[in-house]
């Protein structure tokens, strides 16, 4: 049995204390909201976002914050990627030498362009440090939350990795290991983004063609920008990348093909977002990889095309027409 904190109780936050509570450990998810936390506490659910589930009795919801890392060997952080770095300023002088931290969001801070691991270690350990994680794959919440049988990948120092496999691997919840953390990392970012373009085609009515050409187009851009920055290509051929982004791209639970699929019925984003309770990743990301993306030279016509429809109130159709439109080439350049 291990002693875990979760610095996050949204759904996924909580889908993985009841997992890690399954597995025999004593968990603690912290809760930004004391008053949230003590009433998931109370009545032994969070109703909020993933109702009907029940929690372990060894997962526990806090608010407190006072002495939380104490003697904590295993930390994992399961906040909106741009208020990541908040949440590690705020526990910094909490986190031991040894223990090991696990980033659970998919994103790239905005501000700096960072991806979050290392916006953990610039705000910890300055340029370096082994002792961080990144879980990353095809793994919606409320799937996991039930017991349903998935797959995820860990990612960091391999010892570290193997750590975390052996704490979340369970007879529902399978992990594998990959040393490529930027590949991982991005293939989690840049999928929110595509799966934004097919919620978009789903709003339109197009069909599977489509939905087929986004994912396929979609990994082929990953693949660009990731090689480009330095990660493996075949890192996106697996759970991180083309896993992550199936799932993502047609999924009733996917919040990212929710606010695209609105986006092609004609909403506005504002409204969009507002009338949220997750947050959807991919809208704040989409300006970081837009922006990396143009000053390296990578050509990712799929996200041009989705942020402007989000950022600069592009004519949907337009820019469907702009993608099919565009030069002939080759499949493989």
């Amino acid at each position: 049995m291990e002693n875990v904190v979760i610095l996050g109780a949204g759904s996924w936050g909580s889908a993985l204390g009841i997992l890690l509570g399954w597995n025999g450990h004593k968990v603690k998810i912290w809760d930004y909201k004391k008053d949230r936390a003590e009433q998931i506490e109370k009545e032994r659910e969070n109703k909020r976002y993933l109702p009907n589930i029940k929690l372990p009795d060894n997962l526990h919801f806090t608010g407190e914050t006072e002495g939380l890392l104490k003697n904590v060997k295993y930390i994992i952080f399961s906040v909106p990627s741009q208020k990541l770095r908040e949440v590690v300023k705020k526990f910094s002088n909490q986190i031991s030498d040894n223990a090991i931290m696990v980033n659970t969001a998919k994103g790239i801070e905005i501000s700096t362009g960072m991806r979050l691991s290392e916006v953990i270690k610039d705000e910890i350990f300055g340029k370096y440090h082994k002792n961080i994680v990144v879980l990353s794959g095809p793994t919606h919440a409320e799937e996991v939350a039930l017991g349903l049988p998935s797959t995820i990948v860990a990612s960091g120092e391999i010892s570290r990795a193997k750590k975390i496999q052996k704490l979340l691997n369970s007879d529902s919840f399978r992990v594998y290991l990959n040393d490529d953390m930027m590949g991982v990392e991005l293939g989690g970012a840049v999928k929110n983004c595509l799966a934004i373009g097919a919620g978009i085609s789903d709003g339109l009515g197009y069909g599977d063609n489509t939905k087929a050409a986004i994912i396929t187009r979609g990994i082929a851009e990953m693949g660009r920008y990731g090689k480009e920055l330095g990660a493996k290509d075949i890192t996106f051929s697996g759970l991180s990348g083309i896993g992550d982004l199936v799932v993502t791209c047609t999924s009733k639970h996917s919040r990212n093909r929710h606010v695209g699929e609105l986006l092609g019925k004609g909403e506005k984003i504002d409204k969009i977002l507002s009338d949220m309770v997750m947050v959807a990743e991919g809208v704040p990301t989409i300006k970081a990889i837009h922006e990396s993306a143009k000053k390296l030279g990578v050509s990712m016509p799929l996200i041009e095309g989705i942020y402007s429809v989000i950022y600069k109130n592009a004519d949907v159709k337009s820019i469907v027409t702009g993608l099919m439109r565009r030069a002939t080439k080759e499949e493989f350049y």
